[in-house]
């Protein structure tokens, strides 16, 4: 093999300087639109949303370009193609001074945004001219080039000043051709590039350079991308006019200003890289988020007002962060951003040698992308909220995330590397005199779970299995709690001052049902995927956005109605736990006693639908929070209401339950599968069976939770719904809760089929309450219909697992026993788990059913036959399929197959 001939010390620099030189100038068009982005604002008397759209247009072309810009350089070298793209880069600029309304002025930004696509062709390019352990301070050299940011922001208002926005596009425009012309005429091909063509090899395919993308690791190294570079450049972008419009200074200050924090996020960027090198980029990338964390936070605050009750009186104060304190803040933000844009791009190299184009590409794009999508969120939250600081709120929200997936990341990489060392330490290091490896420490994974062994579960199973089932149920009632709060809470909106019609109060009651069960599908696979420990700490704690979003969003009679939808829709995180609980504990449980195991989980977890209807009504008539709680509202009787507690009450049991979760629960290796291996369920017709069953008892349960508050209120407005509202849902889930053995002796689709005859009488009883207006029948009707709800939702999923066991030895003949039990269980997870999924959509069509039935014929009865029709359907099928003689179920229900086993 030739042996590589390494380039002189000049080669590598004259390289690194001309790109470096290069990709200021790329850098400074890209971000021309700050500066006479204002300009084109006012002449064309554009929105804040419009004017987002159009600076960010250019950031959409040069990020979408930089993968297949990387790729090119791989193939046709970085001299060729650097050289084009800044030649086109200047027509389009020019282009610009043709434009003449808000289209073409967006469609010229699009050509500009060529300009970004620089950075990609740079790093693959320059990275090519020195040795791993020199790239990091060569690549944040290289990247010190985003100053041109700043070069614009100091040059440009002086120059649009003297010649208007247009002298600013021809001399931009003009200077990046130049320099596209010069670095074709005085660069080199890169080393890897001028070897391979002088040896005649041919470039890699596609498919070999796009084959790291499928890792997830570069899909985390893209998100840390979008936060340092994309939020870099969508804050060069908004600066300036976050600048004028909160601080009223003129645009000449406020580009300086705003090129400070350009400068600081760019030039420290070689630094960057230089540590990288040093201390490693795992522990720069540490301190980027760290301090980022601490700087968006002071950032985030907007200026307040503060009246403190002292004991002389009133005291007032006001927070706010003034012109300089704020430049100094963002100087410091913007250097530990450059310091994470070279760690990141320190990575690539090492982990991707042979695939930079494509993989810095991606990480490229995505940042880029981040440059794009946040100026125009940055727009539409100011729209939506008023408040200027929300954008960086939302960028603080994007690096909590990366703080936590980096974090969780390195510490799934360092157990798979020394976990055997790991398990020999303590919990916490002052139990180290007390700890004995293998006695005193609780294993988080289960390597070892037989629960069918007699002796393993009773000396050892039973107890980790019963541990992991009382943590799930209060997480499981705090999720189905909030999920379903909006009973309650819409049902007062108007008498606290919300006008919203009836057709939206409906819409949304409906909505978290509608999010929560589309949340389950996907739910559904996380358990196998993540670990139950994990999964559960996870979406327990997920349940605060909500919780808190409700508390404030309730106080203020303006709040407009799209952030009640988003809130309504962020309930439905609750919806989504139950798949992945019912699944969790299924793994833990013996065959015998599945079927009561998940009875419990699900039926005291269904508990919190009632627990909610009972707790909120109380909790809203006091201030319990006291002053953190918030002011009381105004009722249209004269009362008043502490309807943010409807929010606020959850949250410290949520704190609580999430840490249960976190120290108290295990996952179980032989429970680990992915997507693809679980996907199999979608070619199991009684997946698709199942689904339509557990429709009609689940749905039912929850849809008729949420419409029964409303429907009462509507149909007997001389009731007070909500002091019965909580009664339907507790008997349903006491009857869930308390059934599970009767599915386990007598057979799951023999209760079933007498759930379905039972529902439908209750139903023909709730029509016959509201046809002669008497609230008795009424509500004995919709009481019974929540027991057989109930009792239907347990002995449904009795039966698949028995299904489950069945099949599988159908398809799989040839497999041992213990193989079959483990695809049997597997898939039953599985199912178990869609199914609630689709079964929640019922939250959403029943509430939806009776609000489109009361506006078209003036009442409920429509919806109510259309319910009664499903019901007949869902009992011949049960009949036809499992129930009858010869079905798939008689035998085994009649303890006549030889191959039955126990009930689940």
């Amino acid at each position: 093999m030739q042996e590589r001939v390494f380039p002189t010390h000049s080669e590598q620099q004259r390289a690194l300087w001309l790109s470096t030189l290069s990709f200021t100038l790329c850098f400074a068009v890209w971000t021309i639109f700050s500066i006479i982005g204002i300009t084109i604002k006012d002449e064309l008397g554009l929105s804040e949303f419009q004017y987002g759209l159009l600076i960010a247009t250019p950031v959409l072309t040069g990020s979408l370009t930089r993968l297949i810009l990387g790729v090119w350089t791989e193939r046709f070298g970085g001299r060729l193609v650097f050289s084009l793209q800044m030649i086109l880069t200047g027509l389009a600029t020019y282009a610009l001074t043709w434009a003449n309304s808000y289209e073409t002025f967006l469609l010229a930004a699009l050509g500009v945004g060529l300009a970004g696509g620089s950075f990609i062709i740079g790093v693959a390019y320059v990275s090519k001219w020195f040795p791993a352990e020199k790239q990091g301070l060569a690549l944040g050299t290289f990247g010190m080039g985003n100053v041109g940011a700043a070069v614009t922001k100091f040059l440009a208002p002086f120059v649009l000043i003297a010649m208007g926005w247009q002298g600013v596009a021809e001399i931009w425009a003009a200077a990046i051709a130049l320099m596209g012309v010069a670095f074709f005429l005085l660069a080199k091909d890169d080393p890897d590039f001028a070897d391979r063509r002088a040896r005649g090899i041919k470039a890699p395919s596609l498919a070999e350079q796009f084959a790291p993308l499928k890792n997830l690791q570069v899909w985390r190294f893209s998100l840390y991308y979008f936060f340092v570079f994309g939020g870099f450049v969508a804050l060069a972008l908004w600066l300036p006019h976050y600048l004028v419009a909160v601080y009223g200074v003129d645009l000449r200050t406020a580009g300086m200003a705003a090129a400070a924090f350009s400068l600081s996020a760019s030039l420290f960027r070689a630094y960057g890289g230089s540590l990288s090198d040093r201390f490693g980029a795992r522990t720069v990338m540490y301190w980027t988020f760290g301090f980022a964390i601490l700087f968006l936070f002071m950032l985030s605050y907007p200026p307040t007002d503060y009246v403190i009750h002292g004991k002389n009186g009133a005291i007032a104060f006001s927070t706010q962060m003034d012109l300089w304190p704020f430049v100094g803040t963002l100087f410091a933000l913007g250097f530990f951003m450059s310091l994470g844009k070279a760690a990141i791009f320190k990575h690539i190299p090492v982990y991707y040698p042979n695939h930079v184009g494509a993989v810095g590409g991606l990480v490229g794009m995505i940042g880029g992308l981040g440059g794009f999508i946040l100026p125009i969120v940055f727009g539409a939250l100011l729209d939506l909220t008023g408040v200027y600081t929300s954008c960086f709120v939302l960028l603080l929200l994007v690096v909590l995330v990366s703080l936590a997936w980096m974090h969780l990341s390195i510490r799934a990489m360092e157990r798979e590397a020394h976990g055997k060392a790991l398990d020999q330490l303590p919990t916490f290091p002052e139990l180290a005199e007390v700890h004995t490896p293998g006695k005193t420490e609780m294993p988080r994974v289960m390597q070892d779970w037989r629960p069918e062994d007699p002796e393993f579960w009773e000396s050892t199973g039973k107890r980790i299995a019963k541990r992991n089932l009382w943590i799930s149920i209060p997480a499981l009632l705090l999720a189905f709690a909030v999920w379903m709060v909006w009973s309650v809470v819409i049902a007062r909106l108007p008498a606290i001052g919300f006008n919203f019609t009836q057709d939206q109060l409906f819409w949304l009651a409906a909505l978290p049902a509608l999010s929560g069960a589309t949340l389950r599908i996907f739910y559904s696979f996380m358990v196998p995927i993540f670990g139950g420990r994990l999964w559960t700490t996870i979406s327990t704690a997920s349940l605060l956005i909500p919780a808190m979003g409700i508390g404030y969003a309730v106080q203020n009679p303006e709040t407009p109605y799209l952030i009640f939808v988003v809130l309504a829709l962020l309930c439905g995180l609750g919806g989504g736990n139950f798949s992945s609980s019912m699944a969790n504990i299924g793994f833990f449980f013996p065959r015998s006693e599945k079927g009561n195991a998940m009875a419990l989980n699900a039926g005291l977890g269904n508990l919190g639908v009632s627990l909610m209807q009972f707790l909120v009504p109380v909790v809203i008539t006091a201030g319990v929070f006291g002053a953190l709680g918030g002011q009381p509202q105004q009722l249209t009787d004269g009362g008043q209401v502490w309807m943010q507690n409807a929010g606020f009450v959850w949250v410290p049991f949520i704190l609580m339950s999430t840490v249960a979760a976190w120290l108290g629960m295990n996952d179980i290796a032989d429970a680990k599968a992915s997507f693809r291996e679980q996907a199999v369920i979608f070619t199991r017709k009684h997946n698709w069976i199942m689904c339509l069953l557990y429709t009609g008892t689940f749905g039912s349960f929850i849809g008729y939770s949420a419409a029964f508050p409303m429907l009462t209120k509507l149909a007997f407005p001389e009731v007070n719904a909500l002091q019965f509202a909580f009664l339907g849902p507790l008997i349903g889930a006491l009857s869930r809760a308390g059934s599970g053995w009767l599915a386990d002796r007598v057979g799951g689709g023999r209760v079933t089929f007498w759930v379905f005859i039972g529902m439908i009488a209750s139903v023909l009883v709730i029509i016959q309450g509201l046809s002669i207006t008497s609230f008795a029948l009424f509500f004995a009707g919709f009481m019974a219909l929540f027991f057989f709800s109930g009792v239907g939702n347990s002995s449904t999923f009795q039966m698949i697992p028995v299904i489950m066991r069945k099949e599988v030895a159908r398809i799989f003949p040839q497999a041992d026993a213990d193989e079959r039990r483990r695809h049997a269980e597997r898939e039953s997870a599985a199912i178990v788990a869609f199914t609630a999924a689709i079964g929640g959509y019922g939250g959403f069509f029943i509430p939806k059913a009776f609000g489109s039935s009361i506006h078209l014929t003036g009442g409920a009865e429509a919806a109510l036959v259309g319910f009664l029709i499903f019901y007949i359907i869902c009992i011949a099928v049960t009949w036809g399929i499992y129930t009858r003689r010869g079905g798939m179920l008689h035998d085994i229900e009649h303890g006549r197959a030889v191959t039955a086993a126990p009930a689940e």
